[in-house]
């Protein structure tokens, strides 16, 4: 597979395939990075149906480990919607692929934007009540986070207070492109309700 080394939006980034003007965003999930197994057999599958790939590493992930930034929404998202003027310099129709943690920041940095399309792969959809869980699941509350700032968790995630605070006041309000959505059965990142409720209220495929 062509893959070429490149930065998008300023933050270093992979491109896949060859020169399209149909284009794809790929954007990994929680301790991953822009070239994970799901993005090379997506960059693969879109190859032969003449899409090229565009992966991107978030903070703290691939080539960003040890960087100052955090894997907070209020840094990703800014990040993604810089990332996606980069794509539309780049290529006459853009679609998404986000996986896990990506697909929510994605979501939220381009629920404006009209896409072709979009694939999510186990998607966080509703991050603040997954924040939630994670508190829940850590025996520790809201409240504790709000004091300290930031807390670590088991499953190796810390969470900012500041990052919650920032989630409340930015809700996914508006989603029009068509997304197709795959989430595995037994999925608790993303609960069978919250990824029914999200779908109907898009009109995604689930």
């Amino acid at each position: 597979m062509e893959q070429q080394t490149c930065r998008a939006g300023g933050i270093p980034a992979l491109l896949w395939g060859p020169r399209s003007d149909w284009g794809l965003v790929a954007v990994h999930g929680s301790q991953s990075h822009k070239a994970d197994l799901p993005i090379q057999r997506l960059a693969e599958a879109a190859a032969g149906r003449g899409w090229q790939v565009l992966s991107v590493d978030l903070p703290e992930h691939g080539d960003r480990t040890g960087s100052a930034a955090r894997c907070k929404a209020m840094t990703c998202v800014p990040e993604l919607a810089a990332v996606l003027e980069e794509a539309r310099r780049r290529w006459t129709h853009v679609g998404l692929f986000a996986n896990s943690l990506g697909a929510y920041f994605a979501l939220t940095a381009w629920q404006e934007e009209p896409l072709e399309g979009a694939w999510l792969l186990a998607p966080v959809l509703d991050l603040e009540r997954l924040i939630g869980n994670m508190l829940s699941w850590s025996g520790a509350a809201e409240d504790q986070l709000r004091q300290a700032g930031e807390l670590p968790t088991p499953l190796g995630q810390t969470l900012y207070w500041d990052d919650l605070r920032w989630i409340r006041a930015h809700p996914i309000r508006r989603w029009d492109t068509p997304t197709w959505i795959l989430r595995g059965g037994k999925d608790s990142l993303c609960g069978e309700k919250t990824a029914e409720d999200f779908s109907a209220r898009f009109g995604c495929r689930l």
